[in-house]
């Protein structure tokens, strides 16, 4: 990993927004990716830095790169509950149906973690609740894994 992924990383990570413009306007390469394939999307997301993930989208970041497990960023705000920047990501055209290694999707992840906010937001811009992961459960079979009642609920309307 170069110095300057390390430096746009960390930036990232933190929320500098000074650090990222400056890093923009020399030129650099807003997807790279760490030796776990995290892109600076996905950490500033991760860490709920809706700033620089709307700056790191302005330019140009991939609102759908995966991490080498097949995480996305709105994977990683579904399991963490950032419903703000989940909607951020979703405005910039975020896949909602895709799937990590072991085929678990973003409305999964909120199924999984309460975060039925969450859960409501991606149906509602048309998540599809019909797909399965490697196990062959769906939302449903891992919101009832769970006990996440509410989540049933709002799945069975």
């Amino acid at each position: 990993m170069t110095q300057t992924t390390q430096i746009i990383i960390h930036a990232a990570r933190i929320g500098n927004i000074e650090v990222l413009q400056e890093l923009i306007r020399q030129h650099t390469d807003v997807n790279s990716r760490d030796e776990k394939g995290y892109t600076p999307l996905i950490i500033a997301c991760y860490n709920n830095q809706y700033q620089a993930a709307r700056l790191l989208l302005e330019a140009g970041a991939d609102v759908d790169a995966q991490d080498y497990g097949g995480n996305t960023a709105l994977m990683g705000v579904a399991f963490k509950g950032y419903k703000e920047i989940a909607a951020l990501l979703i405005s910039k055209g975020a896949s909602l149906n895709l799937q990590h290694g072991n085929g678990g999707t973003a409305l999964m992840f909120a199924a999984m973690f309460g975060r039925n906010d969450l859960l409501q937001l991606l149906l509602d811009n048309g998540a599809d609740k019909t797909l399965l992961d490697v196990r062959g459960l769906s939302v449903l079979d891992l919101a009832a894994q769970q006990g996440n009642e509410a989540a049933i609920e709002i799945l069975q309307r």
